[in-house]
């Protein structure tokens, strides 16, 4: 990595209301994306200068960009580069705005009579926007991008890569959606961009994401709002209503850093039956760690040492932080119904079955006592997911992986079924 004073600039390759991009002579497959002081509104036809909107748009920006490549979100952020600029891979940008809104608010309801602002989409709404400037981004349907037939970076932009889109926008929304609710914040609505890699030839999330891109109303409270929509509504520009919206910005900016912190602790405990079974639990540990769940891997036997086992039980109980216990035993699982039977936290069952007495031993982990709620899940992948999907419940962080992993999993299947039909025409 370059030291931020030894980046070459090149020549500026694009110049909007709001950043530059140059080029950079020592990395060709980057670019440098700079902000500026500008805000504007209504395709720039208000315009002013906001001291520090430069720094401050960047590094929201950063660090949504950190907290999407973190889940597991193809980006094309690469890094912050100074206060107001960040290096990207060189993209070639598809020029259509993806808005999703989660409440019925803003040009939505102008262009649906009759919507009562406030109405909440559940499923989401997804909305496309042609970049057009002079005709005001003229809202496109998916057959209107298809007819388009884009080409970019070598790519043609058809149902493969406007599905990949759609599945996209609307997991980043999500995923944003449930990081703000932990301040207390309600994501309204959202617009995002996606470029074409030149280097991968991969659909990628690009462009920029700031206060400039959604609707974030505290408390779920329109009368506080705190993104651009102040600056457009606002009668009169007077030094007194920008240092708002100034204020307005740099509150969100200091409670983005927030989104990239865990709001809850908790730990995945595999107990195994034998040390022959650690490369079973290896597999649980490497899955948790994928999901960013700690994993402690034990040896006790339920059967041989019982005493022990709720010892160790008792170990983990006593600290306070939310456990869930995955026991590993072959042959008679006596482990994870013992567990199950003295503890309130998750026991998941996970056995190492075997080709010769699998079938019978699965019982004694299927079968349980009265008063017993333990799981039992065989692959020692998904037995670590499942932890995962308990604990995503309060912990935004996990979630996010989660719901990155699902899409990434549609958009392998989406593409191998693109080349497979590809191959056979």
């Amino acid at each position: 990595m370059q030291n931020k004073a030894e980046l070459k600039l090149g020549q500026k390759l694009n110049e909007g209301k709001t950043k530059q991009i140059f080029e950079l002579v020592d990395e060709a497959s980057h670019v440098l994306v700079r902000s500026k002081d500008q805000i504007t509104a209504g395709n720039a036809v208000r315009k002013d200068q906001m001291e520090g909107k430069a720094a401050i748009s960047n590094n929201t920006t950063s660090c949504v960009f950190k907290l999407l490549q973190d889940a597991g979100f193809k980006t094309a952020f690469v890094r912050q580069h100074f206060e107001t600029a960040f290096v990207a891979a060189r993209c070639e940008m598809i020029p259509i705005e993806w808005v999703c809104r989660r409440i019925a608010t803003g040009s939505f309801l102008k262009r649906n009579p009759g919507v009562k602002e406030g109405y909440r989409f559940t499923p989401l709404k997804l909305e496309m926007f042609f970049k057009d400037d002079a005709n005001n981004d003229p809202q496109w349907s998916e057959e209107q991008i298809l007819a388009a037939g884009f080409e970019l970076a070598g790519l043609t932009i058809g149902r493969c890569e406007v599905d990949i889109m759609s599945k996209s926008t609307v997991a980043i929304f999500e995923v944003l959606e449930k990081a703000w609710a932990t301040q207390d914040c309600t994501l309204v609505d959202m617009k995002i961009e996606f470029g074409v890699n030149v280097t991968t030839k991969e659909i990628v999330l690009a462009d920029v994401i700031d206060n400039d891109s959604w609707r974030l109303w505290p408390a779920g409270d329109r009368s506080q709002q705190k993104d651009k929509q102040v600056y457009r509504d606002l009668k009169e520009v007077t030094p007194e209503a920008m240092q708002m919206v100034k204020r307005n910005f740099e509150w969100v900016a200091e409670r983005v850093k927030l989104l990239l912190e865990s709001q809850a602790r908790g730990r995945v405990v595999v107990l195994m039956g034998s040390t022959s079974d650690v490369a079973h639990c290896e597999k649980i540990r490497k899955a948790c760690g994928s999901y960013g769940v700690p994993c402690h891997l034990r040896v006790t036997s339920a059967h041989k040492g019982p005493d022990e086992t709720l010892r160790i039980k008792a170990e983990y109980e006593g600290d306070g932080v939310p456990t869930i216990f995955v026991a590993v035993a072959g042959r008679s699982n006596g482990l994870g119904p013992v567990m199950s039977g003295n503890t309130a936290y998750p026991v998941i069952n996970c056995p190492p079955i075997t080709p010769d007495w699998g079938a019978q031993d699965i019982w004694s982990s299927l079968r349980m006592p009265s008063g017993l709620g333990c799981s039992t899940v065989l692959s020692p992948e998904a037995a670590a997911q499942f932890a995962a999907q308990i604990f995503g419940l309060n912990d935004h962080m996990v979630w996010a992986k989660l719901r990155a992993s699902m899409l990434n999993t549609w958009i392998s299947l989406k593409q191998a079924d693109k080349k497979l039909q590809e191959c056979s025409l």
